[in-house]
Order: C-alpha cells, then sequence, then structure tokens
C-alpha cells in the first residue's frame, strides 16, 4: 500500500454492489489498476471518472486487491468522443485492445503515453479509420508478434512490390512469390501502407488521405492478422465492424 500521483486514463466502469462502482484506470505509473469508489453517485469524483476522462489522481496503489482515490485534478475530458457515436465506437475498440495488451499492474509508460495520444487525435477529429489502424499495427509487438513489413524474408530486398505470406508470416518479393501458392495476393499498397503506419509517430502524423477502397483492404488484411495470430474476439470491434457501411441501418432497427 503506497500514497501516491499519477496521471491516469479512465478505460471503464462498472456497478459493484448496489451503490458502488469499480473504476478501472490505466495510470502512467503504475498501470492499469482497478479502483473503488464508494457510493458512486454521491462521490465528489464522479463527474472526473467517466470514460474517456484523463487527470492527475492522488491515491492509494494496492499491488492486490483494489486501489483506493483520495482526489482527482487537472480533468480533460474527450468531448467529441463523447458526443459522437463513431469516433466513440473506434475509442472503445481502441481502448479495449490496449486493456487485452497487457496484464493489470503492469508498468508500461509508453502504451499509456500512446493510448492517451491516439485518444486525442479520435478528439480533434482525425481520420478514425487511420488511427485506429496505426494503434493496432503499433500494439502488436504487446501481444508478441513481429512482422517485418519492409523486406522479402527470403532476398531481404527493401524493393516492392511485397505481397504477404501466412506459410512463412512474413512479406514475399516478387522473385519468390512462388514460395507460396497460397500467398495473400494483396494490392502492395497495403503492404507500403502496413509498413508506414507500424513506424509513424502519432506526434509527427500529418494529414494523410486513403481513398476508401484502400481503406477497406486495410481494414480485411490487419483483421487477418488479428484472426491468425492474437485470436482476439472483443465486443467493441465487434460493435465497430457492425457500423460499417451498410450495418449501420440494421444496428437502428
Amino acid at each position: 500500500m503506497r500514497d501516491a500521483e499519477t496521471q491516469g486514463l479512465v478505460l471503464y466502469s462498472r456497478n459493484y454492489k448496489e451503490k458502488d462502482k469499480l473504476v478501472k484506470i490505466f495510470t502512467a505509473s503504475f498501470g492499469k489498476r482497478m479502483f473503488f469508489i464508494k457510493n458512486f453517485g454521491k462521490s465528489p469524483f464522479a463527474s472526473s471518472l467517466q470514460a474517456f476522462t484523463d487527470g492527475k489522481l492522488t491515491a492509494t496503489i494496492n499491488d492486490s486487491g483494489f486501489s483506493f482515490i483520495e482526489d482527482v485534478s487537472e480533468v480533460t475530458v474527450y468531448k467529441n468522443i463523447n458526443a459522437d457515436i463513431f469516433i466513440n465506437a473506434y475509442a472503445s475498440y481502441i481502448i479495449s485492445l490496449a486493456d487485452a495488451a497487457i496484464s493489470d499492474n503492469q508498468y508500461d509508460p509508453a502504451l499509456y503515453a500512446f493510448l492517451k495520444r491516439s485518444l486525442e487525435l479520435l478528439d480533434q477529429k482525425f481520420d478514425m479509420e487511420i488511427i485506429t489502424n496505426i494503434f493496432e499495427l503499433q500494439i502488436l509487438g504487446r501481444f508478441g508478434i513481429s512482422i517485418n513489413f519492409a523486406e522479402c524474408a527470403f532476398c531481404h530486398t527493401t524493393t516492392g512490390p511485397f505481397d504477404y505470406s501466412y506459410k512463412f508470416n512474413a512479406c514475399l518479393c516478387k522473385k519468390h512469390f512462388d514460395e507460396d501458392l497460397r500467398r495473400t495476393h494483396l494490392d502492395p499498397n497495403v503492404i507500403f501502407l502496413c509498413n508506414l503506419f507500424q513506424e509513424i509517430s502519432l506526434d509527427e502524423l500529418k494529414k494523410i488521405s486513403i481513398k476508401p477502397e484502400m481503406k477497406q483492404k486495410l481494414r480485411q488484411f490487419i483483421d487477418g492478422l488479428y484472426d491468425e495470430y492474437v485470436g482476439l474476439h472483443l465486443k467493441s470491434k465487434k460493435f465497430l465492424d457492425s457500423m460499417q457501411p451498410g450495418s449501420w441501418a440494421d444496428i437502428m432497427k
């Protein structure tokens, strides 16, 4: 048990007993922690502990069991995420990915900063699909997955076009396409963008314009990577998928 100050990003909350709540917060200094909030509706911190808020916490941090909040200050609320159902869906999925990527109590300030910056860009109405793709590709390492999109697995040339092989879990150049007759036959621009997104810093991200059909190809390929290597089945991802063109009308029925 220790008293500490740390920045914290609210991931989600859930009811606990009749009037209490458990609030899961990704802290910059102590990883993800579950905080017990007694009589949440009357708590002075209730408005500061909603989803998609970030603030400075003064708290009692316990390495086992619940932690407890003593004060919350300097709160940032991501208003556009809360107000827009589409942005909210993407933000919820990104938060779910971050939650699944590391164990509770695991110190990971880089992931905390990456998640916070991603949410900031979503709140600024940057392209939701691009931010999500970047997050998905760069977080793969937290699941133990390392993919080199920059070169051929056989000759190591960095000159494309490339295709992807699940047989070799790597890219192939034109000279080595025959090594895997069941290669994915991707549009080469998908590999190019995956390589770009895997390396780019969100702090250096400028305006990127990608046509809808290319976004769809990226979405299908990254979904395939997650199905093959990670195997997550997140409710937030299913909801996000249901909001794609042609599915929104079904939600509103």
